[in-house]
């Protein structure tokens, strides 16, 4: 299999996990806290969307650039920053919860194995040189979560104006 066919197949894995997370997570027995947290379902539905297409984009980048090309490393990047997420919090939050938390089968299952293996290949191939992406995989695995922080907080202000107009609306 190629690294651009593996890159594609681990961005679908991606939507797809981010799909799981968005479908289950308003009714995880979980969710009381997750909401304590100030996380509306509708804002990490857009910062699920948006990341998937971060994925996809990825993958484009990768393909039409090639070995050492920036795609290349955003998407060695992004399988290491789902690689690590499918421990924290998925797993963690399983087992400290007892508890199924949302994404946790799609990150086993598509994640670990294809994420894994296109950081292995994108290594043993040389289409990434290790000391680059010593540096390039953590800083895109910092990128991501600050994105994806970044797009909850942009929901909740969303979702926070909306309900404003709305109780506006109610008033007239």
């Amino acid at each position: 299999m190629s690294l651009p066919l593996l890159g594609w197949l681990f961005a679908f894995g991606v939507v797809a996990h981010n799909t799981e997370e968005a479908w289950l997570l308003p009714s995880w027995p979980g969710r009381p806290r997750f909401r304590r947290a100030n996380v509306e379902a509708a804002s990490f539905c857009f910062a699920a969307a948006v990341l998937s297409l971060v994925a996809l984009l990825a993958a484009w980048l990768a393909d039409v650039g090639g070995p050492h090309s920036v795609g290349a490393y955003l998407i060695a990047g992004y399988a290491m920053a789902m690689v690590l997420n499918v421990f924290l919090p998925h797993v963690a939050a399983t087992v400290a919860l007892r508890a199924y938390a949302p994404g946790t089968a799609t990150a086993l299952v598509f994640n670990l194995p294809l994420g894994g293996w296109l950081v292995y290949r994108s290594l043993a191939e040389h289409w990434i040189e290790p000391s680059a992406f010593a540096v390039s995989g953590p800083l895109t695995v910092l990128g991501i979560a600050a994105l994806g922080a970044a797009l909850l907080w942009l929901g909740n202000r969303h979702v926070a104006a909306a309900g404003r107009r709305s109780s506006q609306d109610g008033m007239r």
